[in-house]
């Protein structure tokens, strides 16, 4: 017998009685504004231009306090004392180091993956760690075990990372060494050379300023994952994905990209002008929560003109001229330099090639990732929206069984 497919047009007394579907309330595109769940974690204050990790600035942290610090204030709640930050510390080192199913299969994921960059070869090398770690999903795990794959996973990232790098040239990874703090150990690690003090430190001070950042588009994702009671590693997987997106962890590359474009300070206007005027979007400018300069790019800013250089020079001028004349061409829009415009710099002038821009952004990241992550695993709700259907409507028909 041949089944019916109910029309939303004409109803039937069964679809009349059926029960009121419950009311879905209207948000603005893209969530802006919304609010979907509590955190004790961090927040962004875009009017004020400020944010904070748990009760302390960032801006503030990332100039007093070291990487450890901080990661031990987003996964445990506190900034240590003295001796829990050597036991921290003595916690993590041996968790850089890879597994071995993981080293062996790296060569051939950097090969294929030469093309797009060790972000992508990430995604695989994540997924490959956390099934030889055996992760098993959040939702089967108690906070202590949950914790511990969140501690095992951020302390893999930096090694997977510059790993894939070095051997996707066709050099041999270098293991990490015990005795180096997290930025100074990424970058012997990427370079096989003990790193500058004041470049690690610089560097040390990006991670910490990009550790969180609220809701964005990658935390976001991550909880979602979180939410179905995934492992951890499938969570950080898709919060990678979502950071490699350009208009998210993607932007610090093509922000110094514009400063190569342009080129010399008489192109300055000339440049903007033309590009603002065709409606293209300035690479480093404007934020979706910030009205304000961003704190991040103010504290870039700092560092790199402690560095100094040309190319700082040329960045401040390019930065100025880029403020005026959007304001003077897009009125009314705030748009202000954000985290990128300065990163680039930074690691530029700490000799971090571009390919390695947005990956150094998930070094840190990854830590504020996973402690969403465990906030999120503390909540049994899974995160379901709707959609407002907008197509053609269905369909009166008759459809064969097909005997």
């Amino acid at each position: 017998m041949p089944t019916t497919h109910p029309s939303a047009a004409p109803q039937s007394a069964a679809s009349q009685a059926a029960p009121p579907q419950p009311a879905q309330v209207e948000v603005p595109r893209g969530l802006k504004g919304v609010i979907v769940t509590d955190t004790v974690i961090g927040d962004v204050r875009g009017t004020e231009g400020f944010y904070h990790y748990r009760e302390f600035d960032a801006v503030e942290l990332a100039g007093t306090r070291s990487f450890e610090d901080v990661w031990h204030l987003m996964v445990n709640g506190a900034l240590p004392t003295a001796q829990q930050r050597d036991r921290f510390a003595r916690q993590i080192a041996p968790l850089r180091h890879l597994p071995a199913g993981v080293r062996e299969a790296l060569p051939a994921l950097a090969r294929a993956t030469a093309g797009s960059g060790p972000l992508a070869g990430l995604r695989t090398a994540l997924s490959l760690t956390g099934a030889a770690a055996g992760f098993r999903p959040l939702y089967d795990l108690g906070p202590e075990q949950r914790a511990a794959d969140a501690l095992a996973a951020c302390a893999v990232v930096p090694t997977l990372l510059t790993a894939l790098r070095r051997l996707g040239r066709g050099l041999e990874p270098v293991e990490p060494r015990d005795d180096l703090p997290y930025a100074a150990n990424y970058l012997y690690m990427l370079s096989g050379q003990e790193p500058d003090p004041a470049r690690a430190r610089a560097v040390e001070q990006y991670l910490i300023s990009t550790v969180d950042h609220g809701f964005n588009a990658s935390t976001f994702t991550a909880r979602v994952i979180a939410s179905t009671g995934a492992d951890l590693a499938a969570c950080l997987v898709g919060a990678v994905g979502a950071l490699s997106g350009p208009l998210h962890g993607g932007a610090p590359s093509r922000a110094l990209d514009t400063l190569d474009a342009i080129g010399t300070p008489d192109r300055i206007d000339g440049w903007l002008r033309e590009h603002i005027t065709a409606g293209e979007r300035i690479m480093g400018f404007g934020h979706p929560v910030y009205r304000t300069e961003d704190p991040r790019s103010r504290l870039l800013k700092g560092i790199a003109r402690g560095i100094g250089g040309d190319l700082v020079d040329f960045a401040v001028q390019v930065e100025e001229r880029a403020e005026a004349l959007l304001a003077e061409l897009k009125p009314g829009r705030d748009l202000h330099i954000n985290v990128e415009f300065y990163a680039g710099v930074v690691m530029e002038l700490c000799g971090l090639p571009r390919e390695m821009f947005t990956p150094t952004f998930a070094a840190a990241r990854v830590v504020g990732w996973s402690a969403n992550i465990l906030e999120q695993a503390a909540d049994s709700k899974i995160i379901r929206p709707s959609a407002r259907y907008v197509g053609p409507p269905p369909r009166l028909v008759t459809i064969p069984t097909g005997r």
